[in-house]
């Protein structure tokens, strides 16, 4: 059982990001799973445990809205193939590159990974630890 329930993004402009990550992690097998206009919810197998939205929010002030800390996520590929994927759907829907697809050995030597930036700056990474 994972030790994350949910994550939740906050972003500037909730339809450009809805579209980024739909187009993004389809290629992990990822979809929507919960719309609410200014936040939506995405997820495998019916459960949604990556959120994006505008604010406020019930725990958001003024200040949480000012500034958008950029944060790291990284989403489960279940191959090398989606990692490769994923990096490519991220150019093509005008993310960063933040690290092409590879192998980084300094973690362990089958982590394999690809890293975009999103389009509000959010380090967004596709891994496979698996065997090649």
């Amino acid at each position: 059982m994972s030790t994350l329930d949910h994550v939740t993004l906050v972003v500037r402009d909730v339809v450009r990001s809805k579209a980024f990550y739909a187009q993004v992690l389809a290629t992990l097998g990822i979809e929507i799973f919960k719309d609410f206009g200014q936040a939506c919810g995405f997820g495998r197998d019916g459960k949604p445990d990556f959120w994006i939205g505008t604010g406020p929010t019930a725990f958001q002030t003024a200040e949480h809205l000012r500034i958008i800390t950029p944060s790291h996520v990284a989403f489960a590929a279940r191959s090398r193939a989606e990692v490769d994927a994923f990096h490519l759907a991220g150019l093509a829907a005008g993310g960063k590159d933040f690290g092409a697809p590879g192998v980084r050995s300094h973690y362990h030597p089958n982590y394999y990974g690809a890293f975009i930036l999103d389009p509000d700056g959010h380090d967004i990474e596709a891994v496979f630890h698996g065997s090649p």
